[in-house]
């Protein structure tokens, strides 16, 4: 894939940043991929592998093409494939569902800021990639007895609308407050689903961990996991909706790290975003007061959270600077 105009700043920082997240990826696939003992799950790892692999060499081809000096992102220095395994139960899909799940979101930003044909070519074959492996995904994980349907509720009958500005609260000390709508419901039940995976997942990274300050982060990234888990099931519990947990996974007792420290905060780096964009979604669309504050300070928890990551991730030299534009003052003062 040749480009013979230059791409724009924007389109630079989205490869940039996509670049980063796909060979991070791969080599999580990589140890997964080694660790699996059922073929159904390594073919689905694999795939998604080459998939991966193949627009990340395009990306290759694009930074050769116009001068740009590839970013470092993650190599086989950043994986241990000897490693113990360190999760099991079918952690390795369920991960990479919510993996696929922070992609969707990615590509359409990135798509939105892509002008040039063959940038969007890759945005537009990454999102196929991601939507076929979410489907395969969620298919294996409930074929499994992984994955917990959220819970059924009655059809409505009627067309109704909303009568009274009274819909929207939740602070009512002197009665009881409405029962969750149905998108209400599918907001906690998927919070309550990814925090379960995080929690699995940084308990993991917690264990194995070689740095003293990564390892406590982790496990106050794990508490932070728990908290909101907490705060979303008293929700549920008050409008007498019983939540069945994923069972996710079981983190193993290993304490070889199968990834650097590196690798490991950036993902949690990530994540820490795909947290705060699910937040807002919660603090937006949920029309009574209450939940939508609980969103909101939960949304407060993670960006500090995320914020002290960053400046771990910076001490140790971990976080590989964005491209950025000339800085024009410097320039004319030299």
């Amino acid at each position: 894939m040749i480009l013979t105009n230059p791409i724009s700043g924007p389109e630079v920082g989205t490869l940039w940043i996509t670049y980063n997240e796909k060979t991070l990826i791969m080599r999580m696939l990589e140890y997964f991929i080694e660790k699996s003992d059922d073929q159904q799950a390594k073919n689905i790892l694999g795939g998604l592998w080459q998939e991966l692999n193949f627009y990340v060499l395009q990306m290759e081809e694009i930074f050769k093409d116009q001068g740009m000096a590839k970013p470092a992102g993650y190599t086989n220095e950043d994986v241990n494939l000897e490693a113990p395994k360190l999760y099991d139960n079918g952690f390795d899909i369920m991960f990479v569902r919510i993996l696929k799940e922070v992609s969707m979101g990615m590509y359409t930003i990135n798509m939105n800021m892509s002008y040039n044909d063959k940038i969007m070519q890759i945005y537009e074959g990454l999102t196929v990639v991601t939507q076929k492996i979410y489907k395969l995904s969620t298919l294996y994980l409930l074929e499994k007895g992984i994955l917990t349907l959220p819970p059924k509720v009655t059809m409505p009958k009627t067309t109704e609308f909303i009568k009274s500005k009274s819909y929207m609260n939740g602070f009512n000390l002197f009665g009881d407050k409405r029962a969750l709508n149905d998108l209400e419901l599918g907001i906690l039940h998927h919070g309550i689903e990814t925090n379960n995976i995080g929690l699995q997942l940084i308990t993991g990274f917690a264990q194995c961990a070689q740095n003293k300050e990564v390892k406590q982060y982790f496990v106050k990234g794990k508490e932070l996991a728990k908290k909101q888990i907490k705060v979303m099931q008293e929700i549920l519990l008050e409008s007498d909706v019983q939540f069945a947990a994923t069972s996710g996974s079981t983190v193993t007792t290993s304490t070889v790290a199968p990834f650097s420290d590196k690798l490991m905060m950036h993902c949690v780096y990530l994540l820490n975003g795909f947290g705060l964009v699910g937040s807002s979604f919660g603090t937006f669309f949920s029309l009574r007061n209450d939940i939508a504050m609980k969103a909101t300070l939960l949304a407060k928890d993670i960006y500090f959270y995320g914020e002290e990551g960053i400046k771990i991730k910076i001490k140790n030299g971990w976080f590989e600077e964005p491209p950025q534009m000339e800085d024009r003052s410097q320039i004319i003062k030299e």
